[in-house]
């Protein structure tokens, strides 16, 4: 983090070219609201960022607990980054549970701002402090600002009719009022979106703009913070365009909007609610101007059931869950595989099994997703990279759901969901066309010469077989789970036609048009390519890419190569694999891609996994890959 000073004002003010703040409080101290604000301004200003929120399962976990900690980390620079940071150089913790909580992640030297009204000897001896940390020496390598938020709060309003309690409650916009004055964030934004949040109880709404502005002006009359800092609008070379901050969430959900205005097909979505996927209920509930229905279901099972039978009728069919939902759908799924019809499964994958960590990250489904069906029931995957990729993501797993006719598994995962970073809106024009053509009539003719229609005749190319929606005359036809003939779709339990079924329809996945794989592979000065390897899916993408980027710096010799397609594969993967001496596969799991690129290719693929519901941090893999180069 490199410093310029400035003395252009009263205060000193440092211009830095990144910084990682960390919000931190109870479950009800409203730390994600206060990390979405920051992270929205810090958007508005042209910074490059990413966000880490992570919060309990529970709806309210017990006050000043560890396990009821709720944290929001944002990390800002002003050029092209990729992760939310490996260690923040800022917390702001609201509690002695939040300061425990995440002290063990901080630097030394990092700046601690502490709220020493919720500092009792009660408070503290909850979460094992025997001593007071502001008084102890514990804190001692840490720049400490301690500050009574509650009592500043509630002093800035006292003229509202408000009683101390509900006054309290506004301490996190005087927080972030402070923090926006200590990184010259704008304010006109936030102070617009209170308005609008309580525009139905405009007193609450002033109450929380006047606790802004006293957290602003805090910072700049007190002598307690003497030092305030700029991070100027990112200089990398963004295409130009209009550019918003988007969740990972948000980003899949207009992408599925999109991709059912591109196919010209209405959009059902069949759902249960779910940690972490209900904010695509929640978000395509409010776009029936764009011909979008949603259903929540009364479980996982009827969701996916009215989503298929969208699909038989003629829709969009999508339906969505996590890796406990996808466990409830796989019969159906496996119904949707014999039936060839689109249907897009969207996992928004949690740390498991069973209900495990609801709202934590991991990437434990890919086995789930490719073989967790009875029968052989092949299904393609799509997984995006970054929570704008989503939206790309959601485009590509229609196309193939529609031009192959078949259910689609698009994996994304807690990290991606939650997590945001700025996305440039893109123009219609430059959206792929996916317009698909239904039956229409008979397709075949007969030996004596009747024209009749056979629901499982199969374009020569692609394999997929007819769509035909119910209704239109002439193409009635038998549906259900039971196998069926190849041609006509009648029911059949002739051996040598199921091997015929199964053996097809594993074709047609192998035969999805995918992209081949890209490598990163700078040749050394020597003109040597690398002998390392580091290839990933899913979120994992900045992680590795921040890691390698740091083994280049120090000199080191690494190739990364990100799969976006994991079934099938791309048709140069095994090529890629071969070409290098060692191959390393980080995952947030244990070991489930290399797994499968181990018994695919019989390469020596080594996995490096953690499942603690986090996403890897930069420095980490950046000592496994140097580790790998240096000692294979």
């Amino acid at each position: 983090m490199t410093q310029q000073v400035s003395q252009e004002s009263a205060k000193e003010v440092r211009r830095l070219d990144r910084v990682i703040i960390r919000f931190a409080g109870d479950s009800g101290d409203g730390m994600q609201l206060t990390g979405d604000r920051f992270t929205s301004e810090t958007a508005t200003f042209g910074n490059d960022l990413s966000t880490l929120p992570n919060f309990p399962a529970e709806i309210r976990a017990p006050a000043g607990t560890l396990p009821g900690v709720s944290s929001f980390q944002l990390h800002f620079a002003d050029h092209d980054i990729l992760t939310p940071g490996d260690a923040p150089n800022v917390l702001v913790a609201m509690n002695p549970a939040a300061l425990r909580a995440n002290i063990g992640d901080l630097p030394k030297g990092a700046e601690i701002i502490v709220n020493t009204d919720e500092f009792a000897k009660r408070a503290m001896a909850k979460v094992g402090y025997a001593t007071s940390p502001l008084e102890d020496g514990s804190l001692d390598g840490y720049r400490v600002h301690p500050v009574p938020l509650t009592t500043l709060t509630v002093e800035a309003l006292k003229e509202y009719d408000l009683g101390r309690k509900e006054a309290a409650r506004s301490k996190n916009m005087f927080a972030l009022g402070l923090l926006s004055w200590m990184y010259n964030r704008p304010v006109e934004g936030t102070e617009r979106f209170l308005r609008t949040k309580f525009a139905k109880k405009p007193q609450i709404a002033e109450a929380n703009v006047a606790a802004f502005r006293a957290g602003w002006n805090f910072g700049e009359t007190t002598e307690d913070f003497a030092v305030s800092y700029e991070v100027a609008p990112a200089t990398k070379a963004f295409p130009t365009g209009t550019y918003r901050n988007i969740s990972g969430n948000l980003a899949l959900s207009y992408g599925l909007v999109a991709a059912s205005q591109q196919a010209d097909l209405p959009l059902f979505l069949g759902s249960y609610p779910i940690t972490p996927a209900s904010d695509i209920l929640h978000e395509l509930s409010r776009h029936k101007n764009f011909g979008v229905r949603t259903f929540q279901a009364e479980d996982e099972i009827a969701g996916i059931g009215a989503a298929l039978g969208a699909a038989f009728g003629g829709a969009l069919g999508v339906t969505t869950t996590s890796g406990p939902g996808v466990a409830l759908k796989s019969e159906t799924i496996g119904l949707a595989v014999s039936l060839e019809l689109p249907l897009l499964i969207v996992d928004i994958q949690r740390g498991g099994p069973s209900t495990g960590l609801p709202t934590k990250t991991e990437q434990a489904d890919l086995l789930q997703a490719m073989y967790g069906r009875n029968g052989e029931a092949p299904v393609p995957i799509v997984a995006p990279s970054t929570p704008g990729d989503c939206f790309d993501a959601a485009l590509e797993a229609t196309r193939i759901a529609l031009t192959y006719r078949t259910p689609v598994f698009l994996l994304s995962d807690g990290y991606l969901a939650n997590g945001s970073e700025p996305w440039r809106i893109p123009e219609v024009e430059e959206l792929p066309d996916l317009r698909t053509q239904f039956a229409t009539g008979p397709n075949h003719t007969l030996e004596d010469g009747t024209e009749a229609f056979w629901p499982y005749k199969r374009d020569p190319q692609t394999l997929a077989r007819p769509w035909a929606v119910p209704g239109t005359p002439g193409l009635e036809h038998r549906i259900g789970g039971i196998e069926k003939q190849d041609g006509t779709g009648n029911i059949s339990y002739d051996p040598a036609n199921h091997e015929h079924m199964v053996r097809t329809r594993q074709a047609k996945i192998d035969g999805i048009e995918v992209p081949d794989l890209v490598v990163d592979d700078p040749a050394g000065p020597d003109g040597a390519g690398a002998r390392v390897l580091v290839i990933g899916w899913g979120s994992t993408y900045g992680p590795i890419t921040a890691a390698v980027r740091r083994v280049r710096r120090a000199g080191g010799q690494v190739a990364q190569a990100h799969l976006r397609h994991l079934n099938p594969f791309p048709a140069n993967l095994g090529e890629v694999l071969r070409g290098y001496d060692r191959v390393v596969v980080p995952e947030m799991n244990l070991g489930q891609l290399s797994t499968l690129l181990r018994a695919r290719f019989l390469v020596d693929a080594k996995p490096h996994t953690q499942v603690n519901g986090m996403p890897f941090k930069a420095e980490q893999l950046a000592h496994v890959l140097k580790e790998a180069i240096d000692h294979g």
